[in-house]
């Protein structure tokens, strides 16, 4: 199977790790995306597994064409009794850059009439189609004269792990989250510590990873259970392979924290919901009190408010007492801090010692590494 997994930009080269560790093959880094190989059991193992991953599309069909008319008939050809069923709803997502269409639009009609009138030439019955809440999710990607047709194995994103029932202003992605727990190194070695955890999306993706749960462990379920060649039984032995390396007790401190009762309360919820009531813990606290136990190491995950919450003098307010408070109080730290506030983040007063570029929704962020230390490498104060 010719596999595709989507990704947010900045954290394709931890996704390719990750599939190099679940046994992949043939794996190819691309723009947002890392393009691999597999059977079946590497499908249900990438969807059940991969933190960093938004979707995963199978390859069902490439070809070129010369006009939008061959995508009509070159889309007729596809066996597409072997992917679905007549009964089966559908819809298309089209991804179109081609002098053959106009309107992106038109280039997924051309498409779905074309299942419809296979199914229809075949049975004499077509399928419906349903952009709401389809069966069979169906990506038609055109790049001037190439065609690629694949199939959604995830259709919901799989950035909607099934746990977070409450979101507290603006709630980090999911795989973004993820992705930065994986891109800074942290590896559940080290204690861990998010002092502004909004509804708790860090320290929670950082207890799974840390207690081995699967991404997927909380979803009702993946797209690829209503393809025509699902296999429950392999399903089921994946599932059951991979939750037998959960454990109990992670080792490390995972704690989060916020100013804000009503954050604290939605946070506790969602760790409630992913059973992890008993290895991470979230509490009140205001960040510029935070002083953490004497000898005390680890991470330090910040994803300071932003937007309108804040003027963009409270913003460098907040960014100054961030930056003090990693000064005095957090020696010995390593501290990541992510932000689309470029310029805010000079009032920290810190230089990091590594940046990358990383996108929350359409936000450029800056994702930096701070190494706390009592005083410079060089012996002076920091």
């Amino acid at each position: 199977m010719k596999l595709i997994a989507k990704t947010l930009y900045g954290l394709e080269s931890v996704l390719a790790k990750e599939l190099t560790d679940l046994g992949a093959s043939g794996i190819v880094i691309a723009n947002r995306a890392v393009q691999f190989q597999g059977d079946l059991r590497m499908l249900y193992c990438a969807s059940y597994m991969l933190r960093s991953a938004i979707s995963l599309l199978w390859q069902v069909s490439e070809f070129s064409i010369r006009s939008s008319d061959d995508l009509y008939n070159r889309s007729l050809r596809i066996e597409w009794e072997r992917l679905m069923d007549v009964e089966s709803t559908f819809s298309i997502v089209p991804v179109v850059q081609s002098r053959h269409f106009n309107h992106t639009g038109f280039a997924a009609l051309r498409l779905k009439d074309a299942v419809a009138d296979y199914f229809r030439n075949k049975t004499g019955k077509r399928p419906s189609v349903d952009n709401s809440n389809p069966d069979i999710l169906i990506n038609l990607h055109i790049s001037n004269d190439r065609v690629n047709i694949s199939l959604d194995s995830s259709v919901e994103p799989l950035f909607k792990r099934g746990y977070r029932k409450e979101a507290f202003e603006a709630p980090l992605n999911e795989v973004l989250a993820a992705g930065m727990l994986l891109l800074s190194g942290w590896n559940a070695g080290s204690d861990l510590i998010d002092p502004m955890c909004g509804s708790g999306t860090i320290p929670i993706e950082a207890a799974m990873i840390a207690c081995r749960i699967p991404a997927g462990k909380f979803r009702r379920e993946f797209g690829f259970q209503k393809w025509r060649n699902y296999n429950e039984s392999l399903f089921d032995s994946v599932r059951a392979e991979y939750d037998s390396f959960i454990v109990g007790d992670p080792g490390v401190e995972i704690t989060g924290y916020d100013i804000s009762p009503d954050a604290v309360a939605g946070a506790n919820q969602n760790l409630h919901n992913a059973g992890l009531d008993k290895v991470l813990k979230v509490e009140e606290l205001d960040f510029r009190n935070f002083h953490p136990a004497e000898g005390k190491r680890g991470f330090i995950f910040i994803n300071p408010p932003y937007g309108e919450r804040l003027s963009e003098g409270e913003t460098d307010t907040l960014y100054s007492m961030i930056g003090s408070t990693l000064k005095h109080n957090c020696h010995g730290f390593t501290a990541w801090l992510v932000s689309p506030n470029k310029e805010s983040m000079k009032f920290i007063g810190l230089k990091p010692s590594a940046k990358h570029t990383l996108y929350n929704g359409s936000l450029e962020c800056v994702f930096a590494r701070y190494e706390l230390y009592e005083g410079s490498r060089k012996g002076g104060r920091q």
